[in-house]
């Protein structure tokens, strides 16, 4: 944990999930299970729960967004630049599948992060990476990410959904919208989705990543197709998290690398011409013994900053003080609504600072930046 003062306000910053599971916070609460069933006993299964009000209890202290961003800023290898610096299409693509595997972090049941406000944003730099994110809406929940490299020449944009529901044992959280990830210097735009959180209350605990995730560069007419499995229901087999999938032209259909693994230990390809196996993918080098960002310039953080707007709330989780946690969250909530009934009154409509927001054909969203790079930020990630 990381506290740091902006004038007389508060900048918590927290470890990030990493691979070893460690944490700021012990999560091992007595009758977790029995609490989180008490939660959900008036919730009816199929329920949208994109509205339900969480106790500071079940929240550990980060914000939505310091997760979306913390998978792209806190790795302990660069994986973009290898996908730059891949000598063809078909190794770019390969790193590119790496680095989307890399953004899937382990889970910690029985707790969430806090739902970002209206206009919360997360601004943080590693390098030469700078990402900015944005809450763009709130009911439903939408953030946007920006980040940019102009030494590597790269470009992301993610704009993210979470649905979560509500199945009797368990919860569902399914990711929509789309990520791109681009290559300038090759002149290759990659598109994928993100797999679907799974979240197991009966009759085994746990958290895992699921469903299908589609990579797809229509320069190159090459397609990565990935499955992620989890554990059986009653949670035989060990701790699975197996990751299959193939590689393969568009053009031809022609399968040119496939895919196993586990997403949380290594990845291969296998070349379909010559047998030729090798690790794309390795989780304990690129997501262990993570750093936690630290603030360079305090006079430099936003008032709308995740870490900022939530640390009474942080503070209060992290030293257990739940009469604390509950009245920032309390603060924070009550504030949103008044700002919410100003706008009403003046009959304003609230717009991002960050980004351009539009309904996409397919009837989801589509999040454009208005700056073409992102400037480097006040909070940093050590190297």
């Amino acid at each position: 944990m990381i506290i740091q003062r902006k004038e007389e306000t508060k900048v918590v910053l927290t470890k990030p999930f990493s691979l070893e599971g460690d944490s700021d916070v012990d999560y091992k609460a007595p009758n977790i299970l029995q609490r989180i069933l008490s939660l959900f006993k008036n919730v009816r299964p199929g329920s949208d729960l994109t509205r339900l009000q969480l106790p500071p209890l079940f929240n550990f202290p980060k914000s939505q967004l310091q997760c979306y961003g913390e998978s792209v800023y806190c790795t302990a290898s660069d994986l973009l630049s290898k996908c730059n610096n891949g000598e063809n299409p078909l190794e770019r693509l390969t790193s590119v599948v790496a680095w989307s595997i890399s953004t899937t972090r382990p889970g910690t049941f029985g707790v969430v992060p806090y739902n970002p406000i209206l206009g919360e944003t997360h601004h943080v730099s590693r390098r030469n990476l700078n990402v900015l994110l944005e809450q763009v809406s709130h009911h439903p929940p939408v953030s946007a990410l920006h980040a940019t490299d102009e030494k590597e020449n790269i470009e992301a944009m993610w704009c993210q959904q979470p649905a979560p529901k509500f199945y009797g044992t368990s919860v569902e959280v399914q990711v929509h919208g789309k990520r791109q990830l681009k290559l300038l210097n090759h002149g290759e735009t990659y598109e994928m989705n993100s797999p679907q959180l799974l979240i197991r209350i009966l009759p085994v605990p746990g958290v895992d990543w699921v469903g299908n995730v589609t990579i797809r560069c229509p320069e190159t007419k090459l397609v990565a197709e990935l499955h992620y499995r989890s554990n059986s229901f009653l949670g035989f087999r060990g701790n699975q998290r197996l990751i299959k999938g193939k590689i393969y032209d568009s053009l031809s259909s022609k399968i040119l690398y496939e895919v196993d693994g586990h997403w949380d230990r290594t990845v291969t390809v296998k070349d379909t011409k010559n047998g030729e196996v090798r690790v794309i993918y390795d989780a304990k080098e690129v997501i262990s013994g993570l750093k936690t960002p630290t603030v360079k310039d305090a006079m430099g953080v936003w008032p709308s900053e995740s870490a900022l707007v939530w640390s009474e709330l942080s503070e209060g989780i992290l030293s257990k003080d739940w009469e604390k946690a509950r009245e920032a969250k309390k603060v924070v909530e009550e504030k949103q609504r008044d700002l919410l009934r100003e706008r009403e009154s003046r009959g304003e409509t609230w717009a991002p600072k960050h980004f351009i927001v539009s309904h996409s054909k397919e009837g989801g969203w589509d999040c454009s930046p208005i700056q073409k790079c992102v400037p480097p930020a006040p909070i940093v990630v050590p190297i």
